[in-house]
């Protein structure tokens, strides 16, 4: 039965982020259909994209595909940075080229970027306005993510969310640390002084939601919580969440040594980042503060 509301395109929409994108615009009365290397029911693969196009009664694109770039099975090599690259930078240029190719433009087109577009360090705090970008690999990998997804079709609006670490008990960083912390191995990254830039996959996905609904939203907005916390508060709140302590710290140099220095900064280095411009344009955070987030998360079996 072909939904009144229209097709929302998602890129990555199996993965972390878009399955739970997915299930909140079905939810919402949407037909969603998936963009993903394999082909199956309600979805395309990339090589369609590039091929036919967007699908009849397209009304809005999502891209929130992209290689996880903490694998911990994946060495920091030249091969993988351009992996991750071409999963972010390219699939969103194909998306935006497809957009371009439609008779009928989509209403909007959201993509993922990072708070990886601004500096490393303690003192700074940045809004949507600050500087960026061109400092570094990550800053670079932002700046071509954000420049793949411009348009200039004044019929589309276009958004990037620039994301920070994403909190989500099936996925990301939770996933990899809950056993050591649920074994009470757990404690901060480094010094755990650091900035942790961070938001909860329901308001990731509100955000996303938010920017196809608000046509007030346009632009770049920071997809993290208003509250601005360091990696030592995180390991401390996710800890109690657990009910258990948080004292075994995981050194600099390890860290640098499993991941690489260049990668390892998404760790032991971090932003203070604002979500101003969400905020103004009326977003409601669901989970605004590291505790109430670290409690949703902290249960042993994931849930859907």
């Amino acid at each position: 039965m072909t939904s009144q509301l229209g097709k929302v395109v998602v890129g990555g929409g199996s993965g972390f982020i878009g399955s739970a994108l997915t299930r909140v615009l079905q939810k919402k009365g949407y037909e969603v259909v998936v963009v993903s290397r394999k082909p199956g029911a309600w979805r395309i693969t990339w090589e369609e994209i590039c091929s036919s196009g967007l699908p009849a009664n397209c009304v809005a694109v999502v891209n929130v595909a992209g290689q996880n770039i903490l694998d911990p099975m994946q060495r920091w090599t030249p091969g993988f940075k351009q992996n991750v690259w071409a999963s972010r930078v390219e699939t969103t240029k194909y998306l935006a080229d497809a957009i371009r190719k439609a008779d009928k433009k989509p209403k909007v087109f959201a993509s993922m970027s990072g708070v990886g577009y601004y500096p490393t360090g303690s003192t700074t705090e940045f809004d949507e306005s600050s500087q960026g970008g061109d400092f570094d690999y990550l800053s670079r990998l932002c700046e071509g993510w954000e420049a793949a997804a411009k348009l200039d079709l004044p019929e589309v609006r276009t958004v990037s969310i620039r994301t920070g670490v994403v909190l989500g008990r099936n996925g990301g960083m939770i996933q990899q640390l809950f056993m050591p912390f649920f074994l009470g191995l757990g404690g901060p990254v480094g010094s755990g002084e650091q900035p942790m830039p961070w938001i909860h996959l329901d308001d990731i996905v509100g955000l996303f939601d938010h920017a196809v609904h608000c046509e007030q939203v346009s632009g770049v907005l920071n997809g993290v919580a208003p509250q601005i916390i360091t990696n030592a508060e995180f390991s401390k709140a996710f800890a109690a969440a657990l009910r258990r302590p948080a004292v075994i710290p995981l050194p600099t140099p390890l860290v640098n040594l499993m991941f690489g220095e260049e990668r390892a900064k998404i760790m032991t280095e971090g932003q203070k980042v604002k979500p101003t411009l969400a905020l103004k344009t009326g977003y409601k955070f669901k989970f605004p503060d590291i505790k109430s987030a670290c409690e949703q998360v902290a249960h042993f079996f994931p849930m859907q």
